[in-house]
Parts: structure tokens; C-alpha cells; sequence
């Protein structure tokens, strides 16, 4: 499926010719000065002797820059290249959103068709979901990578599509009414990767070669369908101990629609480039694929079909994120600029997303003046600190996310890494980003947090409530918890003992997890997929079973079956 890319020479590569097939004398190369400029934003990653990046820029019709920061393999000390072959995570969705669009041109299938006209092994939900359910990730079927870990999975396994299909299978109850609201699901895009093989009469990697890929000259890129597959020129994923030296990553998911999509900077400028300028499909093609999702209430999501439909700067913007295993990946395009931005990287770095802004800003004009994202730290000190010490502790939401508040040095911190400023009495907001208000509500002992973003998909404003921590009972009180619970949908089951008068998680799978009771009826720890758990009582206040709920599941039910 791979074809072996020209010989990794230089970490540097300046491209100033344009595409075949586009016209030409769109583009020029960019001028040293801003070169500079760019290669500051990323020199971080620079480095000799560590994994890095790699950065396109595309204007008009060309990559007029593109270039490869630290190595795409430590062992071997071979540099990164716009030509090294990255694993792209979620950025894959878009191709498959795309392959979707295709289809339904040909007349092969429709976006409102019921899914079970092409799986009909998917269980009955008692709701209708659509294929532009799980396009626009509103289907409420819950993330299959989420059920893998909960059902035992380690993350040193491999979830394959056939795993995946079959953990999917096995589902009864959904997260959510289908277009009742937004919840991204890898496990949307490992169905549509299924309705796409079915609907075209193909291999799914093997009609988006065809129908995208080739005809792009995409000629690096290419959906892996056995994990074992040779990727030649591949950049191997890493990760950071203590922030100084580096180890191994391990791609654990091979599934396709969702990831298992290889690429390089190279041929992804020219994807990039069809957003605005189309060589596949047409300007209508890609207006239905950057058309934004409706719930059922008629208000819009901001995620299209694989690609989301943003703004920045006041400028309309299409862009996805991707992180996996160590590769972290983005790309957004201008297409009223007829501008766009790829950023891969191998570091397992997440503040590599926060670097497109700052080279969005390079060359994109502002439409709107400074505002509190310009602010310093130094703004962030509480007039009062004392006032706010009543709203300091643990919020626990109805979907599963967690926020902990906490005052340190005179500032206030959320979940301990984003810092606060107070934007108007109750009213608090992350630093860099007014548009994320958190109000508190304090009433005696109780307090609540209604959380409001612009890209906040739940209904506004999502209530976090205030949680008791570390509530303390006898051992005999310990023990109604202890037992066996078993899941009929993940065909699993996990325990609750006792250790030192502690509650724990224990699994064959895992190590064992400590409790930490937040009243008698949630209860939290380390696993992250088991963030959160409701225990479940018949009506003689009996336990009978416990619902997990994280930011990817809710109400998964284990019954109390010892």
C-alpha cells in the first residue's frame, strides 16, 4: 500500500514549485524573515537529539514552506522531513467524512439514511441514527477505545476494527438520544468505515486510495488494515520522562474510519489545498462536507463531517486535532484566505496545538482587537482570595467531567494546571480564553459551578456540582460495597475489596486502584475510565449495581453479581 519515499537528506525542505495539475503563479516561497519567525515558534522541538515536528504552510495553490524539526527516529537519529510518514490520528475522519460525500453523489447511499440499511447486525437502540448521526458524532453510541479499556484492554494490546466491530456490536443502551446532543465517538467513524466498504462494494482503504488519494497525487498516504503492515520513512512516536529524556510510544489502535491513516506534511498540503481550490469532487462536494451538524432542537454543532467548522482571528476556519500513542497532529485551512497550517509531531507534546494559533498569527490578519487572552499572569491574583475559599474542592457533572478548584499563592487554579482570572464576581475564566466562564453558586455548605464555552456541545450551562471528598465509614459500612459487578454489554467484570480498611478496584488486567468516596454514592479513582461510578440501590437501599460515566461513557451498567 506504501510506495518508498525519496531519501530522508536534509531536515530543511523550502518548496516554491506548485502541484501538477494547479495552475500556477499563485505562490511564492516565503521570505527569510518570516522563515525565522516560523522556525522560532517551533524550535523547541529542534533539537538533535529528540523527537520533534514537522510544519507545512500552504498559500494559494503551493506549500511555500515546509519543514522537519528534531528526528522522526531517536534510535537511528534519522531527522524529521516534510516526506517522514506520520501515523495522523483523528485527522483521518475528514477523508472518511469525505468518502462518505462521494458516495452519496453516486447515488450509493444517503446521509439520513437509518445505518441499519448497512449494518444490520447493529443492535436496536428504540431510536433512529442515521449516517449523519455518526458524521457529525450525535449518534450517542458510546467510543469503542473507551469500552476496549473499561472491558480489560490494556493499552499495551491492540484494538483492531474487528475488535472494535465487535465490542460495538455487543452494545444495548447509548449515551444519549441520538440528536439530542454532541459526543465525539471514535466509534461513529469505525461504523462509517464499515457503511463505506458495504455502500461502495470495496475495501475501505481501497476506495479512498481510489477516489481520493490517487487522484490528489497523495501518493504517500494510505489507511493501514493489518497493523503489521511496513510503513516506509515512518516517524516513530515518543514520549517524555520528567521532561528530559525520551521512550517509546506504541500505537495501540489499528481501526479504520476513526485512525489508521499514514501520511506526510507533503501530501496533506495538497488535501489542504482542495478545500478551497477542489481537483476531487467539487466546490458542492466540499460545501457538504464542511456543513456544520443541527441537533434535534434545531441549534447547530460546530463539527461537520470529519473536519470542524470554527473560526479564528474572525476568519472562518475548518480544522481537526488529532493525538495517539505519542503522535500529536493538526491541520486548519482559511479558505476565504485560501490559506492553511499542517502541524505533525512525534514528541507526545500537547502544546504543539497551541503553536497554530501563534503561526496562524504570522499571517493572518486580526479582526478584532486584544482582549483577555493577551492578559499576563500577573492579572490572575484574587483581590480577595477569602471570598473565594467557600468554592475551593471537588464539581462533579452529569456527563462525567471532573473539575477541582484550588487556591494557591493568592490564585486560583483549576484541576491544578490551568490558571483563573476573575472576570466579574462569581464569574471566573481560564486564562487566554474569556470565552470559557465558570459561575459559581454557593447556598450554605452546598455549591455548584454552570460551566459556558463557545464549543461547549452540551446543553448551556452544564452544572458541576460540589462533591464531598474522602468520606469516611466503618469497614462493615465498606463491605455493601464489596463484591463482583459484571457488564452485559463489555461481557466483563470488575471488583470492589477491601485493603487496609480502603476500598479498591481489582481486575486481572489492571493493577489494583484505590476508592475514593465522594458520598456514599460516587465514587472515584485513578483509572480514568472508572473516573466516575453511581452506585445503584433497589429500594430497600440495597446495592445492586454500579454506572460508570467518564467523558467518553455514561451510564454503562455493571450489575452486582456477588
Amino acid at each position: 500500500m506504501y510506495s518508498k519515499l525519496p531519501a530522508s537528506i536534509a531536515a530543511l525542505i523550502v518548496i516554491a514549485s506548485t502541484f501538477p495539475g494547479v495552475q500556477t503563479g499563485f505562490a511564492q516561497p516565503l521570505p527569510d524573515s518570516m522563515r525565522v519567525k516560523v522556525d522560532n515558534i517551533f524550535k523547541r522541538w529542534d533539537s538533535t537529539g529528540s523527537p520533534g515536528c514537522v510544519v507545512g504552510i500552504v498559500r494559494n495553490d503551493s506549500l511555500v514552506y515546509a519543514r522537519g524539526y528534531g528526528l522522526a527516529n531517536v534510535e537511528d537519529n534519522v531527522p524529521n522531513t516534510p516526506q517522514s510518514v506520520y501515523y495522523i490520528c483523528s485527522l483521518a475522519k475528514q477523508f472518511t467524512g469525505y468518502a462518505v460525500v462521494l458516495l452519496a453523489r453516486q447515488g450509493k447511499l444517503k446521509l439520513d439514511d437509518d445505518i441499519h440499511l448497512y449494518l444490520p447486525w447493529m443492535a436496536d437502540f428504540g431510536h433512529k441514527i442515521t449516517i449523519r448521526n455518526l458524521l457529525n458524532h450525535t449518534s450517542g453510541i458510546r467510543d469503542e477505545a473507551d469500552m476496549a479499556r473499561i472491558s480489560g484492554l490494556p493499552l499495551e494490546g491492540r484494538l483492531t476494527q474487528q475488535m472494535a466491530v465487535d465490542i460495538i456490536k455487543r452494545q444495548r443502551t447509548l449515551n444519549f438520544i441520538p440528536g439530542e446532543m454532541y459526543g465525539y465517538s471514535n466509534s461513529n467513524y469505525v461504523l462509517l468505515a464499515e457503511i463505506v466498504k458495504v455502500a461502495s462494494g470495496k475495501e475501505f482503504s481501497s476506495f479512498v486510495a481510489d477516489a481520493i488519494f490517487s487522484p490528489l497525487g497523495m501518493t504517500h498516504s494510505g489507511f493501514m488494515d493489518d497493523s503489521r503492515d511496513i510503513v516506509k520513512e515512518r516517524a516513530a512516536p515518543y514520549y517524555y520522562k520528567d521532561g528530559r529524556s525520551c521512550y517509546n510510544g506504541f500505537q495501540y489502535a489499528n481501526v479504520l474510519g476513526a485512525g489508521s491513516l499514514f501520511s506526510t506534511v507533503d501530501d496533506m498540503a495538497r488535501w489542504a489545498i482542495n478545500f478551497y481550490l477542489p481537483r476531487v469532487g467539487d466546490t458542492k462536494d466540499i460545501e457538504q462536507l464542511v456543513q456544520k451538524g443541527k441537533l434535534n432542537n434545531g441549534r447547530e454543532n460546530n463539527y461537520a463531517l470529519g473536519i470542524s467548522v470554527d473560526s479564528s482571528r474572525g476568519w472562518k476556519m475548518y480544522s481537526h486535532n488529532g493525538s495517539l500513542a505519542g503522535y500529536v497532529t493538526h491541520i486548519r485551512v482559511y479558505p476565504d484566505l485560501k490559506i492553511g497550517f499542517i502541524i505533525f509531531s512525534n514528541a507526545g507534546d500537547g502544546r504543539i496545538f497551541s503553536t497554530a494559533e501563534s503561526l496562524a498569527g504570522l499571517f493572518i490578519p486580526d479582526k478584532f482587537s486584544k482582549t483577555v487572552a493577551q492578559i499576563d499572569s500577573s492579572t490572575a491574583f484574587l483581590k480577595n482570595p477569602g471570598s473565594f475559599r467557600p468554592i475551593e474542592g471537588d464539581y462533579l457533572a452529569g456527563n462525567g467531567y471532573l473539575r477541582n478548584f484550588a487556591i494557591r499563592n493568592g490564585q486560583l487554579w483549576m484541576n491544578e494546571g490551568s490558571l483563573m482570572v476573575q472576570a466579574s464576581g462569581d464569574t471566573i475564566c481560564e486564562l487566554g480564553y474569556p470565552d470559557f466562564k465558570y459561575v459559581f453558586h454557593v447556598n450554605g455548605k452546598e455549591s455548584t459551578v454552570d460551566f459556558y464555552g463557545p464549543f461547549l456541545r452540551e446543553p448551556q450551562p452544564l452544572r458541576f456540582i460540589k462533591l464531598v471528598r474522602g468520606l469516611q465509614l466503618s469497614d462493615k459500612e465498606l463491605q455493601a460495597y464489596t463484591g463482583i459487578y459484571y457488564s452485559q454489554e463489555l461481557l466483563c467484570s470488575n471488583q470492589i475489596v477491601i485493603k487496609g480498611h480502603q476500598l479498591f478496584y481489582t481486575s486481572n488486567q489492571y493493577p489494583d486502584a484505590k476508592i475514593t468516596l465522594m458520598g456514599k454514592d460516587d465514587l472515584l479513582s485513578d483509572y480514568n475510565f472508572f473516573s466516575h461510578v453511581k452506585i445503584l440501590r433497589n429500594g430497600a437501599n440495597k446495592i445492586v449495581g454500579f454506572e460508570v460515566s467518564n467523558e467518553d461513557t455514561r451510564n454503562l451498567k455493571f450489575d452486582k453479581v456477588e
